[in-house]
């Protein structure tokens, strides 16, 4: 039997229905309970507090599930034996966006199936509030941050989301919402995976779309749906595509983090393999990717790209390498790289549509 949610809708509104229903008895009974005196007064007693218990089971439970106290009947009781990290936060129906840096907006809420939380950062172009785009959804460009790095690195070191703004006001980028998520939320680094301590992985594929979807008119099609990331960020905006195609179905990578795996960052073999974008390819899966980077960027060298071109076949798709003849593995660099990079994305990313 399917155990019953403590966050969701149907035990939320079972239990107000239970207080209507314990008042109307109340009201019901008060005069007909028998005995004596004294007991009619007891039994009184215990239908108020009965009334009393229902009406704090339901503030309690509005309470948890607006700021994500508890995510589970487990984590409740403090039976959770499982040794993932669970964050606090309130979950996606109740995250408030509020102005951010930027002419965006920011949220942090915590993540249904990751019980990860983190911030979430995200701009909507002009577009999105004119009448003609109304009935329209968005792609959506989520801009994945390197380690060291947080989600506003792209707003102060990238002058992000106006340099896109710009590309889109010129008509040398599709309308589109930017995004900016955190993708080492409590600071655990595991290159956007799964494994048993963090499940970044699912925060990245399931959580965050999910809040974006409940918030914002975007799409459900993969080819709306691009990863363009830096570094660490890199890495994942490669290999995140490749294991989840029916999410994201583009991804683009600037100076990526070997695309073979650190053994620094999962030191487990099995984690690492099924995890990395060499031994993905294997699958074929049909997404679009572009690869760059710098001849002098030891980190990040052009054979990191080459043995990804020599991995993918159809329909898996990678762009012919982009290199800087110079350049190191920093923000000039990348900024540098950011104008090949977007005009290969505006070719193959979504419209706005309905």
């Amino acid at each position: 039997m399917r155990q019953v949610s403590l966050t969701g809708d149907a035990f939320y509104y079972a239990l107000i229905a239970g207080t209507v229903l314990m008042a109307v008895l109340t009201l019901l009974l008060w005069s007909r309970v028998p005995g004596p005196g004294l007991l009619r007064v007891g039994q009184r007693l215990v239908l108020l507090m009965l009334c009393q218990a229902c009406a704090i089971a339901v503030a309690g439970t509005w309470v948890n599930n607006h700021y994500g106290l508890y995510a589970s009947w487990s984590d409740l009781l403090g039976t959770d034996t499982s040794s993932h990290l669970v964050m606090s936060g309130p979950p996606p129906q109740t995250a408030d966006f509020t102005r951010f840096e930027g002419g965006t907006v920011s949220t942090f809420f915590r993540g249904p199936h990751s019980r990860l939380a983190g911030q979430v950062i995200v701009w909507t172009p002009p577009q999105y509030d004119e009448k003609a785009y109304r009935k329209r959804n968005f792609p959506v460009i989520e801009l994945l941050h390197g380690d060291p790095g947080e989600p506003v690195d792209w707003i102060h070191r990238s002058g992000m989301p106006g340099r896109l703004a710009k590309l889109m006001a010129d008509g040398r980028m599709k309308p589109a919402l930017v995004v900016m998520p955190q993708i080492m939320p409590g600071g655990v680094d595991t290159d956007c995976s799964d494994t048993p301590q963090s499940k970044v992985a699912t925060w990245l594929a399931q959580d965050v779309p999910g809040v974006l979807h409940r918030h914002f008119r975007v799409q459900r099609a993969p080819r709306a749906w691009a990863l363009v990331g830096l570094s660490t960020g890199g890495l994942c905006a490669i290999k995140l595509p490749m294991q989840y195609p029916k999410v994201f179905g583009i991804g683009a990578a600037m100076n990526a983090d070997p695309f073979a795996g650190d053994p620094s960052i999962l030191p487990d073999s099995a984690t690492r393999e099924a995890n990395a974008p060499l031994v993905l390819a294997r699958k074929r899966p049909p997404v679009q990717l572009f690869a760059a980077t710098s001849a002098q960027d030891v980190s990040s060298p052009p054979a990191n790209i080459a043995a990804l071109a020599a991995a993918v076949r159809p329909p898996t798709t990678l762009a012919p390498p982009y290199v800087l003849s110079d350049g190191g593995h920093n923000w000039q660099t990348w900024n540098r790289l950011e104008p090949a990079l977007f005009s290969w994305l505006n070719g193959v990313l979504a419209s706005p549509g309905g």
